[in-house]
């Protein structure tokens, strides 16, 4: 008879390490689609990021100019967006691979000609040709 107890409870245990082994993983807590909102509320997976300047979430491909990488290595380029606040005396620039944006001020302009610096980036704008310099590079231009 305790033969008979050991086999049940042994087969029994088997059974339960085999039906735990088998059930799937429950998830922690469940994805929601947009459900990725950071600090200001811009859904990343919609596309959109926060402007300092506008103070709102933007799309950032939706935005102009769109300045193209000067001298892109392999396949792929990227670009880098510029946003003016109202009165041009700021540039806001979005720069690939950057956590976040960088707020230039305009030191000299006028409506044709003005350059915005901030650290290393300074922009420098002619008509509608653009360029932004990193460390006095050229990185990313617009050329009409």
């Amino acid at each position: 008879m305790n033969t008979k107890n050991l086999f049940l409870s042994l087969t029994f245990a088997m059974f339960c390490t085999f039906t735990f082994a088998q059930s799937p993983a429950k998830p922690s807590k469940p994805v929601m689609v947009g459900g990725d909102r950071d600090k200001h509320g811009c859904i990343g997976s919609a596309g959109y990021t926060y402007s300092v300047i506008k103070n709102d979430c933007v799309r950032l491909f939706e935005q102009k100019p769109q300045l193209k990488e000067v001298n892109a290595k392999g396949s792929a380029t990227f670009n880098a967006t510029v946003i003016f606040s109202a009165d041009n005396k700021q540039a806001e620039i979005f720069v690939p691979h950057s956590k976040s944006s960088t707020i230039l001020t305009r030191t000299r302009g006028t409506k044709r000609s003005s350059v915005w610096k901030k650290g290393k980036y300074a922009l420098y704008q002619k008509g509608d040709t653009y360029i932004l310099k990193e460390s006095n590079k050229p990185i990313y231009a617009k050329v009409s």
